[in-house]
C-alpha cells in the first residue's frame, strides 16, 4: 500500500466532505505524463470486456476538468471499435495506457491506478465491472456515470 504525501491537498469545494490530492503518473517509458485531482482512496473497477480483458485493465474514473496532460500529446494514439465511443488511449513508444476515455463515462476519463506516481494513493478498493454484459451492468452500477460529473455546490 502506498502512503499519502502531505502535499497538494485541496478540497473540492467549499462544504464538500471530498478531500482531493495530487496524483501525478504516465507510462513506462516517460513519455506520456499526466496529473488529476482525486481521491487518496480509490475506487477502482475491473472490468470483464474483451478489450479490458485482454488489457488486464483495472481503472479509476475522474471527471476532465479534474485531469491535465502534462506531456506526451504527439506521443498518443488511440484505438476505437464497436461503438466507438470509448478512446483507448496509449503511448506510441512504450504501448503503455495510463488513461482512456471510457465508455461509460465519455465525459471523464478511465485512469490505471498502477501509473500513478507512489506516493498519493491511501487504499484502493476494487469492484468488479460485468463488462461481458455491458448494457445489464450499467443499469446495476447506476452511480458509475455520476463518477465523471464534477460535484456541484
Amino acid at each position: 500500500m502506498w502512503t499519502v504525501s502531505k502535499c497538494s491537498r485541496k478540497r473540492l469545494q467549499a462544504g464538500s466532505s471530498m478531500d482531493l490530492v495530487k496524483h501525478t503518473g504516465g507510462c513506462h517509458c516517460g513519455a506520456v505524463r499526466f496529473e488529476v485531482w482525486n481521491s487518496p482512496d480509490l475506487h477502482v473497477f475491473h472490468c470483464n470486456c474483451s478489450i479490458c480483458t485482454k488489457k488486464q485493465n483495472h481503472h479509476f474514473i475522474a471527471p476532465k476538468n479534474r485531469f491535465t496532460l502534462i506531456q506526451g500529446l504527439e506521443n498518443l494514439t488511440t484505438y476505437t471499435f464497436n461503438t466507438h465511443v470509448a478512446k483507448h488511449t496509449f503511448c506510441k513508444t512504450c504501448g503503455v495506457q495510463s488513461f482512456y476515455t471510457p465508455r461509460s463515462n465519455p465525459d471523464g476519463y478511465g485512469i490505471a491506478p498502477h501509473c500513478l506516481d507512489p506516493g498519493t494513493v491511501h487504499s484502493v478498493t476494487v469492484e468488479n465491472f460485468c463488462g461481458e454484459k455491458w448494457e445489464e451492468s450499467m443499469q446495476v452500477h447506476k452511480t458509475i456515470r455520476d463518477m465523471s460529473k464534477p460535484e456541484e455546490n
